[in-house]
């Protein structure tokens, strides 16, 4: 299949089940909202290494939020759920609770169980936090040095998707980058979905285990390295290429990750320079969705 004279390549990304969180942070600015959100959403590019992926979904205006405020909803995801449920309590204790004028909403729609975060960051107020209602739910408030700090007693999380992705094959690095930045872009206006790594943008895609180093449990795809293109057995990169980005997309489910795939895909066709789009896959041994990416269409 071609779009815009781009190969779509008949092929899939496998993504693998895991469980979601979406919490609004709301603060006095949008710039007090974003810097908490971004504190809140570090060191989450993949659980290879991360304790969570994590990352920014969408900017609320202060009309559609239960204080009236301007906020940010994020997304923290784990494999497991007791550890989930430990960096909710440490991002939002840590990182959120932490900074100017926040306060925590449950953004979750019809979630699978709930976690009593804010019930337990209450004792930090040793004694002297109390309970309030806001928009029809329950409030702890947390007396603060600046203020009170507002987080809603339990927080929602549900069964979602993890790795749907995408790789852009462009003529040279330049055109990957504004590829890959568009897609980005194109994606931010998809709901229920984040993009985890480093501005949305993958340059270190990796391969399950180490052929060399046993030790290692995921190393670097060594058949699509630009750099390696002569010397690899197998390689996959066209002759013609000599940027190669990924974008990888976790969200609350199948649907949306297709979407903000399709959007995401859809953008980058546009930049000049771009000859082929491919996914990552495992042979469908390992994940349980495969998105083929020719469907999307």
């Amino acid at each position: 299949m071609e779009i815009n004279g781009v190969e779509i390549e008949d092929t899939f990304a496998e993504a693998f089940g895991i469980q979601v969180s979406r919490l609004l942070i709301t603060a006095a600015t949008e710039k007090l909202a974003k810097v908490a959100a971004v504190e809140a959403t570090g060191y989450g590019t993949s659980v290879i290494g991360c304790p969570a992926e994590a990352g920014i979904d969408a900017y609320v205006p202060p009309q559609e939020t239960p204080d009236g405020r301007p906020g940010y909803v994020i997304m923290i995801c784990n494999m497991d759920k007791k550890k989930l449920d430990h960096e909710l309590l440490e991002r939002v204790g840590m990182c959120i609770l932490t900074a100017a004028t926040t306060a925590v909403f449950d953004w979750m729609e019809k979630p699978d169980e709930k976690f009593k975060t804010g019930q337990k960051l209450k004792f930090f107020g040793d004694g002297y936090e109390k309970q309030l209602e806001i928009d029809g739910r329950t409030i702890h408030s947390i007396p603060l040095m600046s203020g009170d700090f507002l987080v809603e007693a339990e927080l929602g999380i549900k069964s979602g998707v993890a790795g749907g992705n995408f790789f852009i094959l462009a003529e040279n690095q330049p055109a990957g980058l504004l590829a890959a930045d568009a897609a980005v872009d194109a994606i931010k206006s998809v709901p229920g979905v984040i993009t985890p790594f480093p501005g949305g943008i993958v340059a270190s895609g990796s391969k399950v285990g180490s052929s060399k180093y046993k030790f290692l449990g995921a190393s670097t795809n060594e058949k699509m390295c630009v750099t390696l293109k002569e010397g690899v057995e197998g390689c996959q990169i066209p002759e013609n290429v000599e940027g190669v980005y990924e974008i990888v997309i976790d969200g609350v489910n199948e649907t949306a990750v297709k979407a903000a795939m399709k959007a995401g895909i859809k953008a980058a066709i546009t930049i000049n320079g771009v000859i082929q789009i491919s996914a990552g896959n495992f042979g469908g041994n390992l994940g349980a969705y495969k998105l083929n990416l020719q469907e999307l269409f």
